[in-house]
């Protein structure tokens, strides 16, 4: 069974799937809801066998409805190619440090950008670059007007397994008894209503969940105030850089006005901070050790200070 999966997900990988494997935070919490502890959700061998099958079903589902001479209304789950802007963009962001992909689209695209995620496994960039990559793609949504599905290189999809938790799922559910039955089509206008309703929802909700993983890594740091931590620059801005923490992923952003030991600017062609008398920069990916500062509960936000060899001495 497990060579099967991986069969799968080869076959999958050849055709243009792109992988976004990244870490995921999850929360030991107390009976009063508090957390006690922080781990990461770790994707094993069994869990692969079971998505690669689920997978699978989708596929084979929306294929049955899909492929009929006469094709009837149905719920797909499609996700549109990357927009052009966008992938130049993420391109020419790459560019800047050293890395290249192909931006031509279709397959080639989809597995340039799995060659450079995959050597960049275990550098303190692959994360970075991964989100970024997600970002410049279109977000996958629900239709009645199937275009396939970018990101897994299916031609048609599905969400079928899942009717417990999801609505979606439970209209696939329907529709497929109604078309086995031999029943005619339903409204394709009325169902269309009902997908942009579900997807409408599917964004507030990880936006919730978002929201609850951000309101609870605060939580959790606000009893290590005072504590110093090595992180990982993940983003610059012109108003400071945001620092994600080993261990946790607690990101925090290290102020602009809290840069003492120079006047910073950013500099947005080489996307770094970079210091006007010594030459100093801060850029994507570089390792630093910061103090937390402040946790607010309220604002869901972090604020660290960096902490350097300089800082070191003058508590001294």
């Amino acid at each position: 069974m497990d060579d099967l999966e991986k069969i799968l997900r080869a076959k999958r990988y050849e055709k243009g799937a792109i992988s976004f494997d990244r870490k995921e935070v999850k929360f030991k919490l107390d009976k009063d809801g508090r957390p006690k502890g922080v781990y990461f959700k770790e994707s094993k061998d069994a869990n692969k066998l079971i998505e690669e099958f689920m997978l699978l079903a989708n596929k084979k589902v929306a294929e049955y409805v899909g492929k009929r001479s006469s094709t009837p209304t149905f719920v797909y789950r499609v996700h549109d190619k990357p927009d052009d802007m966008k992938l130049r963009d993420f391109s020419n962001f790459l560019k800047k440090f050293g890395y290249k992909i192909n931006t031509s689209g279709g397959v080639n695209t989809s597995k340039s950008i799995n060659k450079l995620l995959t050597n960049l496994k275990g550098k303190t960039e692959c994360d970075i670059f991964a989100g970024l990559a997600v970002r410049s793609m279109a977000k996958a949504i629900y239709t009645t007007e199937n275009i396939g599905h970018y990101g897994l290189a299916f031609d048609f999809y599905c969400h079928f397994t899942s009717p417990i938790r999801r609505y979606p799922d439970m209209m696939v559910h329907r529709l497929l008894d109604r078309y086995l039955k031999k029943k005619p089509s339903v409204s394709q206008e009325e169902f269309e209503e009902y997908c942009k309703h579900s997807s409408s929802r599917e964004q507030l909700a990880a936006n919730a969940e978002r929201a609850s993983i951000k309101y609870k890594q605060v939580e959790w740091m606000k009893d290590h105030v005072g504590e110093i931590f090595e992180g990982t620059i993940t983003s610059i801005t012109e108003w400071g850089f945001y620092v994600e923490l080993d261990g946790n992923l607690c990101e925090g952003m290290v102020s602009l006005r809290d840069l003492n030991d120079d006047m910073y600017s950013f500099d947005e062609r080489n996307y770094c901070l970079r210091g006007r008398y010594t030459g100093n920069e801060f850029t994507l990916g570089d390792r630093v050790t910061v103090k937390i500062a402040r946790a607010d509960l309220i604002k869901r936000q972090l604020d660290y200070i960096l902490i350097t060899d300089e800082t070191e001495n003058n508590k001294e």
